[in-house]
């Protein structure tokens, strides 16, 4: 048991290495794969998993990521090809989160990038 929970610290600290991580996204990860390790140790086959991914919409908004709330996965921006895998528009993923109508479904940073040079190449002037 001591070696599934070593197994599963070194590679929750290979994916933090390359990856911003919360102190939750890590110890969920951990919990998660220790998990997984016993069972495949024990010879449980993991079976198709209909479950949904239990993942907050107000915390799925970060500072360098956004996580989809339907698979789980992390993203800089979640783009309408991915949500067509789901079964849904922007605009419905939206509403199922909870989000306000003009949400962007980009991290905060990118985000921020966006703005800053949209406001220097200052469109809404006329130009000479």
């Amino acid at each position: 048991m001591d070696d599934l929970l070593k197994e599963a610290l070194g590679i929750v600290k290979a994916q933090a290495s390359v990856r911003t991580m919360t102190e939750d996204d890590m110890l969920a990860m951990v919990h998660r794969l220790a998990e997984g390790i016993r069972n495949i140790s024990a010879g449980i086959t993991p079976e198709a998993e209909d479950e949904q991914v239990a993942i907050d919409p107000r915390k799925a908004i970060k500072e360098k990521s956004i996580t989809c709330v339907e698979c789980g996965k992390v993203f800089k921006l979640i783009s309408k090809k991915h949500l067509a895998t789901h079964g849904l528009t922007p605009e419905t993923y939206r509403e199922k989160c909870g989000y306000k109508k003009g949400t962007p479904l980009v991290c905060k940073g990118l985000q921020r990038e966006r703005r800053k040079k949209m406001k220097d190449m200052k469109l809404w002037e006329r130009r000479a």
